[in-house]
């Protein structure tokens, strides 16, 4: 396939790029997930510098329309995984309900010191050893969040548990724990060296943290989780609904 720009017009070229790749992933071929062609085949084709192209490539990257991928390329961004505050649900029924098959890239358990939020959360010393499980999950082509979980030292895992299951379903059938509350924070950060190398992403590049204090029905502390998204797959969403006195 053959692209081109109107070299003549007053509109600058990476204006015209811009429109270009925005008239490309939306043609069927190229919808969720389709590398588009390489930069430099590109530029040439288009006749304009790698650094003009890049100047319209990085303003879709930035809306979130495509994705770069280290060592692979660009591609066309599927359409993002939303997640809702008005009824929380664990991340393995959030992703069945929106139909989203999830793989399993790493998983680690160990029992190890405290965090700052889980020490202040389950009211334990810094040194207390906390079963901790740290998991890297995604779609099939990618990742796109790193958990780590800490849990209330009185929940006796051991480690042999199937964690292929979901871990709510764990918590209660061989626990007895049934999880009713969680209180999240959500905030934006860049990605660390670590983080970036685990979502395949550029350090720096803009991430969402997911903080979640999980209670059970007694109220009595259960987990905390935290979560390290990619900002180009994950969205929160936040429904207010304001109280209005009749007069």
């Amino acid at each position: 396939m053959k692209f081109k720009l109107d070299h003549t017009s007053q509109i600058p070229l990476h204006k015209q790029a811009e429109q270009l790749l925005r008239e490309l992933i939306e043609r069927e071929e190229y919808r969720n997930g389709k590398l588009i062609p390489n930069e430099v085949i590109l530029s040439e084709q288009l006749q304009i510098s790698r650094n003009t192209l890049r100047q319209a490539i990085n303003k879709l990257v930035l809306e979130g329309l495509l994705i770069r991928k280290k060592g692979v390329g660009t591609k066309v961004a599927e359409k993002k995984i939303f997640s809702e505050a008005n009824n929380w649900l664990s991340f393995s029924q959030e992703m069945k309900i929106l139909n989203i098959k999830i793989f399993n890239f790493e998983l680690h358990i160990k029992r190890q010191a405290a965090s700052l939020d889980a020490k202040t959360f389950f009211n334990v010393e810094t040194d207390c050893k906390l079963f901790r499980m740290e998991r890297l999950r995604g779609k099939e082509d990618y990742p796109f969040v790193y958990f780590s979980s800490e849990f209330n030292p009185k929940i006796p895992f051991s480690g042999s548990e199937d964690f292929s299951r979901p871990l709510y379903e764990i918590l209660e059938n061989n626990f007895k724990v049934v999880v009713k509350t969680s209180k999240e924070e959500i905030c934006a950060a860049s990605a660390s060296s670590f983080i970036a190398e685990k979502l395949e992403i550029n350090q720096g590049d803009p991430i969402l943290i997911r903080k979640r204090f999980v209670y059970d029905v007694n109220d009595v502390p259960v987990e905390f989780n935290i979560g390290w998204y990619r900002a180009d797959s994950f969205t929160y969403k936040i429904e207010c609904v304001r109280e209005i006195k009749m007069l």
